[in-house]
């Protein structure tokens, strides 16, 4: 069991470096608290492993990774919106603010289930449980994707404590929106480019429309302002009257 377990917390620990997973735990700890992400990263984690061992040492059959992953791009592009919404929370509002962790707490955990089953981390895991000790592959495996994502996580919440919320919550919901993109095209073009075209595309549009907006916003702040400056002959003639 030993030997599974540090076998599959390498294995899996490796895959998830630069993993869609690792942006998505980046993208949910902007908006939430890490505990809350931490949380249900791991709760998804345990269950899509716990899965992925049983079809490898039990079942050996496929699951329907395409509809799957369709319907994880739809949520991703609802959790897209949400974030464009945004949530209405004051510092009184103690009840709304236990509902709105519930919420993230709960969206997180299917975020990641949807988006697990069928990734290149679960079939790793299958791989490996057909071969060795299912337990030790099943702990091993979810430890070793919880630590690569806590990584992730602490460059979410650094990056949160220096950018502005305008900022976060508009860049949150464009990697939504990306991470709905690809999943989306990965359903319905399996073993194709298409899903990280789709996305880098989605990420590209956005980059561009982002920088021409900051290019604008920095023009306008460069034009001199006519109200200030006045009518340059009402100055001179100013200069030349006495004084009072």
């Amino acid at each position: 069991m030993l030997a599974a377990i540090l076998l599959s917390f390498g294995v899996i620990f490796v895959a998830e470096l630069g993993d869609k997973s690792q942006l998505m735990a980046m993208t949910f700890a902007l908006r939430y608290r890490w505990w809350v992400v931490l949380g249900g990263i791991t709760v998804a984690t345990t269950l899509v492993h716990l899965v992925s061992v049983a079809v490898g040492h039990y079942v050996g059959v496929a699951l329907p990774t395409g509809l799957i992953s369709i319907v994880g791009g739809i949520a991703f592009l609802i959790f897209g919106l949400w974030t464009l919404r945004g949530d209405d929370l004051t510092d009184e509002e103690q009840n709304k603010a236990g509902r709105v962790t519930r919420s993230a707490f709960i969206a997180v955990a299917s975020a990641f289930f949807l988006a697990e089953l069928g990734d290149k981390t679960m079939l790793a895991t299958i791989t490996l449980a057909t071969d060795n000790d299912w337990v030790g592959i099943w702990i091993g495996s979810t430890v070793g994707m919880v630590a690569a994502d806590a990584l992730a996580i602490i460059v979410g919440s650094v990056l949160g404590k220096h950018l502005p919320d305008g900022f976060i919550k508009i860049g949150a919901a464009v990697l939504f929106f990306v991470f709905g993109i690809w999943l989306l095209l990965e359903g319905i073009y399996p073993d194709s480019p298409a899903g990280i075209i789709g996305g880098g595309a989605v990420l590209g549009v956005s980059v561009v429309g982002a920088s021409i907006r900051m290019i604008c916003k920095r023009n306008r702040r460069s034009e001199p302002d006519s109200d200030h400056l006045g009518d340059p002959l009402e100055a001179l003639e100013r200069r030349k009257s006495p004084t009072e």
